[in-house]
């Protein structure tokens, strides 16, 4: 099989009637509609074989989170979804392994009403590299440089798990089977919080997708707007899904949620007076939130335990070239 043959059998759709992509797959360039006073968001993440993924991975579930790690980046920016690039370097054509990953690939894009408009193949390692578009009116978008101090810090969903399947596949932890299989699914199949960054609109006044670990990811916050915060270290380590399953040690816990990274889970700002209004954004998203701690003029990230006290433990975010 060509490589147009593959992009034909596999990636190229029919256009979608009344979406944004004027023009898709098949031309030198692909055109998008923007509508009046909206303006594009825009993002692009890479999924390298044996630095992001294993070998092992459910090609469905491999085109899943390469989409979901973009979307998570515009559910962060409060954007909604409208495209997708593709670029996909493969060392050879397997049909059936092709099909999964588009299968997956187009399961989450048709939830999202996010359209593949274009990208590139070619043959080398494995290698997925998506770039996504969005839209947020104009003077709207979430953005990490809004954090003031007084304001609380909230988290969604839950943490740790994806870091959790990594280390019982590195052999480190054991669990039971059952939570295993959960904290994988996790893992491999993250869920970008698109409808709670549309809802938090107005809201939040700042946020960030965690991806390589919440502590590091919200130093990004804090440096982009000149605070510092307190954090509950134990009350982020409750949001862990299996906290309840396995006999984990505080550390642990700790380092699950805290350094973890790969939860594509959102942390986010807002007023201390409108905490109400953040619950009731999560409720209309159906995804919980946490509170964990508070932003501070005092620049830094100070960890705490549920009594006020110093946590001694030190919490290393991931880095490519770390």
């Amino acid at each position: 099989m060509g490589e147009f043959d593959l992009i034909r059998q596999f990636f190229q759709r029919p256009a979608v009637p009344d979406g944004a992509v004027a023009l898709g797959v098949g031309d030198d360039c692909a055109l998008l509609d923007l509508a009046p006073g909206m303006q594009l968001a825009v993002s692009s993440d890479m999924l390298v074989e044996g630095r992001h993924f294993l070998s092992t991975v459910d090609a469905a579930r491999l085109g899943h989170k390469a989409l979901a790690v973009n979307l998570s980046d515009l559910a962060a920016c409060g954007a909604r979804p409208l495209a997708f690039t593709l670029a996909l370097s493969l060392p050879s054509v397997d049909e059936a392994w092709l099909a999964g990953l588009a299968q997956g690939l187009f399961a989450l894009a048709d939830a999202h009403g996010c359209q593949l408009m274009g990208g590139d193949t070619t043959r080398g390692p494995l290698n997925l590299c998506i770039t996504v578009f969005g839209e947020v009116p104009r003077g709207a978008a979430l953005l990490r440089s809004g954090a003031r101090v007084g304001d609380e810090l909230w988290v969604s969903g839950t943490l740790g798990d994806a870091r959790l399947a990594l280390e019982v596949f590195r052999g480190r932890l054991s669990v039971p089977e059952t939570v295993f299989a959960a904290a994988r699914t996790r893992m491999e199949q993250p869920t970008p919080r698109v409808a709670l960054g549309l809802a938090l609109r107005g809201i939040a006044t700042s946020a960030i997708d965690i991806s390589d670990g919440l502590a590091g990811d919200l130093g990004h916050v804090l440096r982009a707007s000149g605070v510092g915060a307190t954090l509950d270290a134990d009350a982020v380590a409750g949001t862990l899904a299996a906290r309840g399953a396995v006999a984990l040690d505080a550390a642990m816990q700790r380092s699950l949620t805290l350094a973890g990274g790969d939860d594509y889970e959102l942390a986010f700002t807002a007023p201390a007076g409108r905490a109400a209004d953040v619950e009731a954004a999560a409720r209309a998203a159906g995804v919980p939130v946490t509170r964990i701690g508070r932003i501070e003029a005092e620049p830094g990230l100070r960890v705490v335990d549920a009594q006020g006290r110093p946590v001694d433990q030190r919490f290393a975010s991931f880095d490519h070239f770390g």
